[in-house]
Parts: structure tokens; sequence; C-alpha cells
């Protein structure tokens, strides 16, 4: 079978890289890739945004199915274009997809049908917004209602810092995304990452992460796309992930189906871990990034195969096996992030990293030039690593971190530090 991976990010090298280990895989191609995929897959000069040009390389090349990698080709209905062209397709519909493209819209399903998640209301105005912060105190949360590259959702300790971000982001911080916010309960907890395969009427748990969202150490400074992950994630018991399904999940796909909106694809649920239980912070509708890299480091089964099941409605015959061996990923980001940076600098290190015991660098923001790994992006690299545990995994992670030569990039030096303290307790 020819898989086509449509993307250009960390998450798509992690699926290149686990996709090429199936045997179902005769060839493997990459719209666009990046620097690193092109050890996988071939990669393709096809930009997610070009929908024809997707649609008419797999009639060509004779694609079996294809993957779709991040979530604005998703919310703008590519699966729907591919899946009207009679190509298999892994990702939800455009009507499906609504519940990453719109925080409103996933606020008020839950809502109608009693998914737990944080109090809120929804504004347009800024002068309306104010009032009810005030009212409600902080900390509080204020969220774009559309897609800003991980970086729509701030959590605000003052009033003061509250009404100005909910003025800057209505006032087109992040243009149209913002156009509409949501305001958030603060919710008190830790948060955890759970993904699920789901074709519309079965879903199928996968193994838990943990990421770290903020750009600096000990969780501080503005939000990112994500500065590194783990798996497993201690917090996720069996008891929570069990309440996980049975009050988030399976609620969300029998809601979507009875509103006309099957979801089949992968249902990544933002999660806080309260004294009541899990709690709904936002639903993503792909794989998470750097959840991915850790994910596809432990998988075990046949990926293409757990796919195309998704893809043709057969989960219920699927099962999903995983290393108990953990999992993490340092990400490598350019100086600057997440505000202004430069591309262009060159990476060197690669191949000591990767001497490492346990070590694949995943790429994300490269590009090959000459022979040369070039910067190409915010995120650039994410170090991933197995161990025997977080602690010895966080380990090989840094010190694969540290054999790379790329004076223009940095990197949080605590990723995975909830799960090594949990660790150092319990032993």
């Amino acid at each position: 079978m020819h898989v086509l991976v449509i993307g250009s990010g960390g998450r798509e090298h992690a699926l290149c890289w686990a996709l090429a280990r199936s045997p179902k895989v005769a060839r493997l191609s990459c719209a666009p890739g990046n620097g690193g995929i092109g050890r996988h897959a071939d990669c393709v000069p096809i930009g997610v945004d070009d929908f024809d040009g997707i649609v008419a390389f797999c009639r060509r090349e004779e694609v079996g199915l294809a993957v779709v990698g991040p979530e604005v080709p998703l919310v703008d209905g590519l699966a729907d274009q591919l899946s009207e062209a009679g190509i298999t397709v892994f990702g939800p519909s455009a009507k499906a997809a609504i519940l990453e493209g719109s925080k409103a819209f996933m606020k008020d399903l839950c809502a109608r049908h009693g998914i737990p998640t944080a109090a809120y209301r929804r504004f347009t105005e800024a002068g309306e917004a104010g009032a009810y912060i005030r009212a409600q105190g902080a900390p509080i949360v204020i969220k774009a209602d559309g897609l800003a590259a991980g970086k729509g959702a701030v959590v605000c300790q003052t009033v003061d810092e509250a009404v100005a971000t909910a003025e800057d982001i209505l006032g087109g911080r992040f243009g149209e995304a913002g156009a509409e916010i949501v305001v958030e309960e603060f919710m008190v907890g830790e948060e955890a990452s759970f993904f699920a395969l789901c074709d519309g009427a079965t879903a199928l748990p996968l193994a838990t992460a943990q990421d770290h969202k903020q750009v600096g150490d000990g969780d501080t400074g503005p939000n990112t796309g994500g500065m590194g992950a783990y798996s497993p994630a201690p917090v996720m018991t069996d008891e929570i992930c069990r309440q996980t399904m049975e009050r988030i999940i399976l609620p969300t796909m029998r809601a979507m189906a009875e509103e006309g909106r099957p979801y089949a694809g992968v249902l990544y649920a933002g999660l806080m871990i309260t004294e009541d239980g899990p709690r709904l912070i936002e639903y993503n509708v792909r794989f998470g990034d750097p959840e991915c890299q850790v994910l596809m480091a432990r998988w075990q089964s046949d990926l293409a195969e757990a796919l195309l099941a998704t893809a043709e409605g057969r989960l219920a015959e699927h099962t999903a096996a995983w290393t108990e061996r953990c999992a993490l990923t340092v990400v490598m980001a350019t100086n600057g992030y997440p505000g202004d940076y430069a591309k262009g600098s060159e990476i060197g290190g690669l191949e000591a990293a990767e001497a490492v015991d346990g070590v694949t660098v995943l790429h994300a923001g490269t590009r090959a030039e000459d022979g040369r790994i070039l910067a190409n992006g915010g995120r650039v690299l994410g170090v991933t690593a197995l161990g025997d545990s977080i602690a010895e995994a966080q380990a090989r992670a840094y010190q694969a971190v540290d054999a790379i030569d790329w004076p223009e990039g940095f990197c949080r030096r605590d990723i995975g530090w909830r799960a090594v303290a949990r660790e150092g307790a319990e032993s």
C-alpha cells in the first residue's frame, strides 16, 4: 500500500517513522515533509493547503491511505475533498473537526451533553467580556475561539491582565481566530493528554502522555505549541482513564453522531485531573505535537493497519500494543520562539545525538540544503528517548541534546519533572 502523510512537523516525522515499520506500507510519501522525514519517506513539494494538488497526487500515485497531520487542513475540509475523490483518508470531516476549530462550539457541545468541563461564557465584545471577568475574578482563562497554533489560550492571574488579554484578542491579535473569545473558569489540578482512535462508532484508547506547553522551566512564561512531552503519564491511572472514556470520550462520540457530525480520526483530549476526576480543557482533532513523538516511540502495533481500520470503520476488531518502556521528547526551538525568530541557522551534531542509546531525533522545523540541516521554524527538533523509567529517558534525551551543536537554539531543561519527582518519591 502507498501511504501519504500530509504535513511538515515533528508529528508528521513521528508518523512517518512509525509507518515505515509497517509491513503493509510498500511506499511512503510525505507532503511537503521536512529535512529529516526524507530518511523514512519520499518528500513531495505539495503544501498542506494545496488540496487540489494533494488529491491529484493521490490519484496519480495510487495512494491507498492519506493521513492528514495538522489541524488547519482538517478544519478547512481536506478530508472531505479526499473522500469525495474516492481516497481513503485518516482524519475527521470539517463538520467533525469543528471540535478543535471552534472552542465555543466545543464548550456548547459539552454543556448540551453534560460532559465535564470548566464553566464558561462566550463574547464578541470587549466591554461585555470585561464586565464578566470583573464579576468572576482571577485567576481566569481567556481563549481565542479559533485556531491559533496552540497559543490562543492565556491563563491570567489578575483581573486587569484578563481584561487586557480579552481586549487584545478581540482587537485582532489572532486575526479571525479571535473574533470571538471564550472566558473560562480556572481549573485546579494537573494537566494530561488522552488519545483515542475513533471510527464514528468505536473508540480505542491509546497510551497516555503529558506535555509542557509553557516556554520556560518550571512551566513558566507564555504558552507554545509544546516544549516537550513524556509517556506514560503517571497521573493517568487506570481509574482516571476509565472515567475519561466513560465521562468524556464516549459521550462526545455519541453527541457528535446525534448532531450529524460523526467523528472518525484521532480524538485528543486535553484534560485537567481535578479532585472530582478528569475534566475536559479542550479537544484537538489530530495527534498532539510533541505527544505524537512519545506515542510513536512506544507504539508496537502496525500503525498503518490501525489508521486504516479507523478510516474504514473497523476499529471494533482492532487492538493496540505498547512497550512498557517510557518515552520522553525534548523540543529544541529557535531563540526567540514563541515570539519572533530567525530562520536558516545550521544544526550540527545530529549523528552524535542519535548515537546515544535509545535516542531518535525527529525533525519539525528543518530543511535540508547542500547536505546540511538548517532551522526553518520555531520548534525545530524533537529529541526523543526511550528508557526503563521517565528519569532514564530524560537523562538520555538531555545527553543527546547536549551533543547537538546549535548555538541559535534552546530547550527547557526540566521536561518530565513531575513524573521524575513521582518516581523518586516511590523509590
